[in-house]
């Protein structure tokens, strides 16, 4: 994981790059799957302009206001981050978090990654480091309320699985740096400490992401989407320790990828979230793990 930053330096990174990939002040890692399909299959879409617009900083890791295929500008909006980034420390394995009050704020970025103001959440709507790692805040703030303050819209969360060959940009807000890379594949079980993870994207060596940026949205290249949230690399070569990831298949063979980094997919996400941005974990095809 790369380890949410606390008032250290780099070098004290844990995990999200724990290697989680956390933060430091915000001043300044196959099995290629079973996804196979190909971009060239699909309409031809122009590239979008991948900009900070959308993004926020936190106290020790990125993230993002995202928004649902179903939700509405009067929606409470939310932030997007890690479930290793989270305030209170990160969940053990098994863990789930469901509407824990938080009053966790956020810097909200303008697309030169200049500061434009913040925003606070109201609780923690769902978190875990179980299967995936990510942390949904709510704010007191509605979509059209944040876009009528700061003129930046919410990041939409891709409904779709991404698919291999994707070129991506894993935009961080803590770091106010973007890395550009493609989607390598897909890992059936990320393993690292006591944390698995499933079916796990990877990427291609060029996005080398730090402690900092754990929590960043990784966004598709060409539609604008958000397709993953960034969370981890290996750094050492050590095998499925912290801060080293393994990747297991399906057969439990281990594979270790030195200097590699990975995200959690998010489109699963949307399967969980009724209206007004509500999280109802019995929703029909929500497979997020339950308290």
């Amino acid at each position: 994981m790369f380890r949410p930053l606390v008032g250290a330096s780099a070098s004290a990174l844990l995990l999200a790059g724990a290697t989680l990939a956390g933060a430091v002040p915000a001043s300044a890692s196959t099995q290629s799957t079973t996804q196979t399909a190909t971009r060239s299959a699909e309409p031809t879409v122009r590239p979008q302009a991948v900009s900070f617009a959308g993004t926020v900083a936190l106290s020790n890791c990125s993230g993002s206001v995202v928004r649902m295929p179903n939700s509405k500008d009067s929606d409470y909006a939310l932030v997007m981050t890690n479930g290793h980034c989270l305030e209170g420390g990160m969940p053990s394995a098994g863990q789930v978090i469901v509407n824990r009050p938080s009053t966790r704020s956020f810097t909200v970025l303008s697309s030169s990654a200049g500061n434009l103001g913040t925003i606070r959440a109201t609780k923690i709507s769902y978190a875990t480091m179980t299967d995936t790692d990510v942390a949904l805040y709510q704010t007191s703030s509605t979509y059209a309320q944040i876009k009528q303050r700061y003129s930046i819209d919410a990041l939409p969360l891709a409904a779709e699985h991404p698919v291999a060959g994707t070129a991506i940009k894993v935009v961080s807000g803590y770091w106010k740096k973007i890395y550009s890379c493609n989607v390598d594949g897909f890992v059936h079980e990320l393993h690292e400490g006591d944390w698995v993870w499933k079916d796990s994207l990877r990427y291609t060596s060029s996005c080398n992401t730090i402690g900092g940026t754990s929590g960043s949205p990784v966004v598709d290249a060409a539609t604008g989407k958000v397709v993953a949230v960034n969370n981890t690399g290996n750094e050492d070569g050590a095998r499925c320790t912290v801060n080293n990831p393994c990747e297991v298949d399906a057969n439990g063979t281990v594979t270790v990828r030195q200097g590699i980094n990975y995200a959690q997919q998010t489109y699963h996400i949307t399967k969980c979230v009724a209206a007004g941005n509500r999280i109802d974990l019995n929703l029909p095809g929500c497979t997020l793990p339950k308290p």
